[in-house]
């Protein structure tokens, strides 16, 4: 199997497993990751968001979690994968099935030098939030509240950890 690929497929097996630090491990030092909620620059930030989602599945919804993936590919420097997540959102405790599509781009190394993730927030919103995501989903107000209240969280999280 390709290298590439095969750093795929090493990180959603530990993504499965909420194996964070197997996770951190597949990206660069100096690795971007982005989504509908984050925007993470440096591995420090992006392991550490991988990190506080991996914990809180693990303690509040581990029951629950499932992650499946298909099409990897990877060419050259870059790579592409689907995956599928269902868990609890811990915020709530609503449950989610969130569809997502990846875009990796690679180092000379071989790790992920940028990891972008895309799906539909309105879709997630609705589910993860019930009501407010269901009206307000679609609107960039309550998008750009869902990033200041996760930069937020991953902030305090990094904090805690460093103490």
């Amino acid at each position: 199997m390709p290298a590439h690929r095969q750093t795929i497929e090493d990180f959603y097996a530990a993504f499965a497993r909420l194996d964070a630090d197997a996770m951190a491990r597949c990206y660069a030092q100096d690795a971007r990751f982005e989504d509908e909620v984050f925007d993470l620059r440096g591995r420090e930030e992006v392991a550490g968001m991988w990190r506080m989602l991996c914990r809180a599945t693990q303690a509040k919804g581990r029951d629950v979690w499932k992650l499946e993936w298909r099409d990897v590919d990877a060419a050259g420097v870059t790579g592409r994968a689907h995956w599928d997540a269902w868990y609890r959102f811990s915020a709530t405790g609503r449950m989610v099935h969130n569809s997502i599509d990846s875009r990796f781009e690679f180092d000379t190394d071989g790790r992920i030098a940028r990891h972008r993730d895309r799906f539909d927030f309105w879709r997630w919103s609705r589910q993860a939030l019930g009501a407010p995501g269901l009206l307000f989903g679609w609107t960039p107000l309550l998008r750009g509240a869902i990033r200041r209240k996760a930069a937020a969280n991953l902030r305090a999280f990094l904090a805690r950890e460093a103490a």
